[in-house]
């Protein structure tokens, strides 16, 4: 066999081959029974007609018939101890060749046993109604009857050659022969011999006539001539198996001629003849002699005869049922086969294994069964292979889909129609602050921040079904703005949402975070208003400062001293009020002109301590506590933007700490400015916290926005600087209030700054 033949092929191809030396072996077997059955029956036949040919090989007959039923027994014992084997280890089918070979068996020795049993009585019977007294008693009448027949018939042709004699009487010697030539005529002899006194042949007519030496009469014959005159014997009958002993069957008679001379010399002649009997007489009294031969042997030996039979019979019932039993055994295995292996096939389907299965050539129905479960199994194992197939295109493009939506930055959250979350995707989870795959299973309003968007949403699905029955849309689009609940994320965040109804009833909520956008926007309309408002206001103010100082230059010393007063303090207060529209000019001209960064390595932890010095004890109204992390890597930025981000975050948590302690009538509590090293996340994390009132949640949705402040006298843009310039650098940005114990406690600004390797890289 081939390597890469397949093992169900070569398989099936040892099958047939077992297949085809059984069929071999079974014709076999049933040549060897069907020719010992005919020489059963043929001896059974030649037992009545030939009984002496029977007993000669009988010896032999029954030695071959008890060989075979040994071969037969063995092989019987043989198949059994294999199916005990079998049903111990718990072969599948043992239990169905057992009730096989039962049945077939039972089908094949309860008939035979029947059929012995019915043979039995009748041989027994029947060879007793064989010897029946009166059969006995006609028998040997007939013997008697054909005896005395035989006698009769003697006797009379005895008195005819008497008779006859008498012509001999004048006759002399040499004119015998004539006279006996007429003689033998009259009595239809066969032959005639005319002896004298001392047994000399005279003459002779017929056999004897050719004869030198006829046969001589015996004394006995003599002796009973001269006294009786006549005598006479049956011959030819003495073997009755010789099948011409009805032809040889005669009467020999030997008759005293008497002699009319008176002498003492004169000698006493005999004349000898031999007369045929009648064939068919003799034919019947052969065949009464020889059955009553027969008859009286058989009856002698009847019982022997009776064991014969009964013997012949018992070895053919063994043979028989042996031969039965070991056809029940192998046609039920050649029955049993394919249904175990059909059976076999369907238990290994049951398991899972759907590889090809066996099938049988023959070209009955159960072989063609097995080939038709073979192809149904190969069409099976076809479509799974499609299925899984199909299932790995499917997993693999669930898999890219999942992936996708794992990487997309837009949420996306699947709802049945009571707004219970099905799925959602990480990005939803992101933009809405909110452990989303926590709550699946459950209401998108229970989410902790996300009722009042969960009723929103819900309230836009309900119209959207109302308007796509009447007007066929296929989505809806509307703006959010949600606001934290809490926890270190209140900022507020800007939301368009989309919806679609999905095939299966359900909900499809996808949504992007648009707040940068928003606020990118707005920054760049107040960078523009800034740039106008600078350019519109920078020109005026030079001249209305130069013009109010001309004119106290002017009128000074000229004017009485309250109206001096007054202008010298009104002077002053257009100088003044001039000092502060050219300051905010110049704020605005700097937020709307903030150079673009020139990024270098850069030691941050170095620069927060340089800047730190201006932050002194004896400089700080709140004091600035430092927690640096020495394990933070170089980053690449521009260190005069970097220390305007710390100034700008320093003096807001300051300002913040110190209107707090004005709430609080206590010292302030310092600020805390501090590093971190995320090696997970490899970014290098700044953090500036104060003690203050921490942001409103209308202020913390906004702070990055140009002229958004909590302050009386602030412009908000200082942290819409710092925004700036996080963008310039790529940096995150993130705000939101400390909260403690449910209270806030103060608020934090954190940027996270990628290491030199990676802006390198």
């Amino acid at each position: 066999m081939s390597a890469r033949e397949p093992r169900p092929a070569a398989s099936a191809r040892r099958a047939d081959s077992r297949a085809r030396a059984m069929r071999w072996a079974l014709g076999l077997g049933a040549g060897v029974m069907g020719a010992i059955a005919l020489v059963l029956l043929f001896l059974l036949t030649l037992a009545t007609n030939n009984r002496a040919l029977y007993e000669r090989n009988f010896t032999w007959l029954l030695g071959v018939n008890v060989l075979v039923a040994l071969v037969l027994l063995t092989v019987l014992v043989w198949g059994a101890v294999r199916l005990a084997v079998r049903v111990k280890r718990g072969r599948f089918g043992s239990h169905l060749l057992i009730k096989l070979a039962a049945i077939f068996g039972l089908v094949g020795v309860v008939p035979g046993l029947l059929i012995y049993v019915v043979s039995y009585q009748f041989v027994s019977r029947s060879i007793e109604s064989w010897f029946d007294v009166k059969v006995e008693g006609a028998l040997s009448a007939g013997v008697s009857l054909a005896r005395m027949t035989l006698d009769t018939i003697a006797s009379d042709l005895a008195t005819r050659t008497r008779g006859a004699s008498i012509q001999l009487a004048q006759v002399p010697d040499a004119a015998a022969g004539l006279v006996l030539e007429r003689m033998r005529d009259q009595l239809g002899a066969s032959d005639m011999v005319l002896w004298s006194a001392g047994l000399q042949p005279v003459a002779g007519v017929g056999q004897s006539r050719y004869s030198l030496n006829p046969e001589r009469p015996s004394a006995q014959q003599l002796r009973t001539a001269r006294q009786d005159r006549t005598s006479f014997q049956i011959e030819g009958l003495d073997d009755i198996k010789d099948p011409k002993a009805a032809e040889n069957a005669r009467v020999r008679v030997l008759v005293l001629v008497a002699n009319p001379g008176v002498g003492l010399l004169a000698e006493p002649r005999y004349l000898q003849a031999t007369l045929p009997l009648p064939q068919a007489l003799v034919a019947n009294a052969i065949a009464v002699q020889e059955a009553n031969r027969e008859y009286q042997e058989r009856a002698l030996a009847r019982g022997g005869l009776r064991r014969m039979y009964i013997g012949t019979l018992t070895l053919a019932l063994f043979l028989a049922v042996f031969g039965a039993v070991l056809l029940a055994v192998v046609l039920g295995n050649q029955l049993a086969r394919p249904l175990l292996v059909l059976a076999d096939g369907v238990r290994e389907v049951a398991a899972g294994n759907l590889a090809p299965k066996a099938a049988l050539q023959g070209k009955d129905e159960l072989g063609g069964l097995t080939r038709s479960f073979a192809s149904m199994t190969q069409q099976l194992a076809d479509a799974r292979v499609a299925v899984e197939r199909s299932m790995g295109q499917l997993d693999a493009a669930r898999g890219n889909l999942q992936t996708i939506m794992d990487n997309l930055t837009a949420g996306v959250i699947v709802l049945d129609q009571q707004g219970v979350i099905q799925s959602s995707n990480p990005g939803a989870t992101r933009i809405l602050r909110a452990p989303l795959a926590a709550y699946e299973g459950r209401p998108l309003a229970a989410v902790p921040g996300l009722a009042e968007f969960a009723a929103a949403v819900q309230q836009h699905f309900d119209v959207f079904a109302i308007d796509h029955d009447h007007h066929s849309l296929d989505h809806w689009q509307h703006p959010f703005e949600l606001h934290g609940g809490g926890g270190m994320a209140e900022q507020g965040t800007s939301l368009v949402a989309r919806g679609a109804e999905l095939p299966n009833q359900e909900r499809l909520l996808v949504f992007d975070d648009i707040s940068e956008i928003v606020s990118a926007q707005r920054a760049q309309a107040w960078a523009e208003v800034a740039r106008r408002l600078a350019h519109e206001i920078k020109n005026p103010l030079t001249p209305i400062q130069l013009s109010a100082e001309r004119l106290e230059l002017k009128l000074t010393g000229k004017l009485p001293d309250a109206e001096q007063a007054v202008l010298a303090k009104s002077v002053k207060t257009i100088v003044d009020q001039v000092d502060a529209m050219k300051r905010l000019v110049n704020e605005f001209r700097d937020y709307a002109r903030l150079p673009a960064a020139v990024l270098q390595p850069l030691d941050l932890n170095a620069l927060i301590v340089d800047v730190l010095h201006l932050y002194g004890a004896e400089t700080a109204q709140v004091p600035v506590q430092a927690e640096l992390d020495e394990r933070c890597p170089r980053i690449m930025g521009d260190a005069q933007q970097l220390r305007q981000v710390v100034h700008n975050l320093l003096q807001n948590a300051q300002d913040a700490s110190l209107s707090a302690t004005g709430q609080r009538a206590a010292a302030p509590a310092p600020v805390l400015i501090s590093t971190r090293w995320n090696e997970s996340g490899q970014r290098v994390r700044l953090t500036v916290a104060d003690c203050g009132p921490g942001f409103p949640a209308h202020i913390l949705q906004r702070a990055f926005e140009p002229y958004v402040t909590t302050k009386a006298r602030g412009t908000g843009l200082g942290l819409a600087v710092v925004k700036k310039i996080a963008d310039e650098h790529g940096a995150r940005i993130e705000l939101a209030n400390r909260i403690e114990e449910g209270v806030v406690r103060g608020a934090q600004v954190s940027l996270s700054f990628a290491p030199e390797a990676a802006v390198a890289h």
